[in-house]
């Protein structure tokens, strides 16, 4: 494989990837020695070489889910359970207005995983997110809608979730390495957690927060 330069040491080529995901941001991460695919509300992403996947999620839940035998699997970022636009959308493409839905972002990874080349049967999942970050929103609780539609959808599927972490009152910051099967979760400060729901609504592409000290988890 090719290598470009950056600086003084050369990175490897980006790896290829499906068509649908051209508008995914992909950068080298030095860190972890990886290209990582960062995704906003509304995406999702699947991969079979080595990359990794990571999103910062407040009221939205991410499925993370692979082959444990292959290390193919991906990450979707979803804002609803269920579409009741009833066909109306003002989202700015028909992939993130279909996928910001859990149903179809399920789906759609899940196909695009079984595409490259995974089995339904051995697919793992760990589910993350659905803060209630807006305080005084407990009888409309986004979140939590979110965490029991993905819940029910793998126990409807018969997949096998294998670690969660859904819930509470924080955003998170997720990071997906496919290959391992490792998630590693940043719980945020809640102190700006309404930019947290505007910046979800809106395809903010940066999140600021300072991260809780000690409050680390990898599962």
């Amino acid at each position: 494989m090719m290598s470009r330069q950056t600086g003084s040491s050369p990175l490897p080529e980006k790896p290829q990837t499906m068509a649908h995901f051209a508008h995914i941001s992909r950068e080298w991460d030095p860190k972890h020695g990886a290209y990582v695919a960062k995704l906003l509300p509304g995406d999702f992403y699947a991969t079979a070489l080595g990359e990794h996947v990571w999103t910062v999620l407040g009221s939205c839940v991410s499925a993370c889910i692979r082959d444990r035998r292959t290390g193919i699997g991906g990450m979707n970022h979803f804002m609803l359970p269920h579409d009741q636009s009833r066909g109306k959308s003002a989202w700015s493409s028909a992939t993130s207005a279909e996928t910001r839905y859990g149903g179809a972002a399920m789906e759609r990874l899940i196909n695009d995983i079984l595409k490259l080349g995974g089995r339904r049967e051995n697919l793992e999942v760990k589910l993350i997110g659905g803060g209630r970050v807006i305080a005084g929103m407990e009888t409309t609780d986004i979140g939590a809608r979110n965490a029991d539609f993905v819940r029910r959808y793998a126990q409807d599927e018969n997949l096998t979730i294998c670690g969660e972490d859904l819930g509470d009152i924080y955003p998170r910051r997720v990071h997906y390495l496919p290959e391992s099967g490792r998630v590693l979760v940043k719980k945020l400060t809640a102190g700006r957690n309404d930019a947290m729901a505007a910046e979800e609504s809106t395809y903010r592409t940066s999140v600021q927060r300072a991260v809780l000290a000690s409050d680390i988890e990898l599962f």
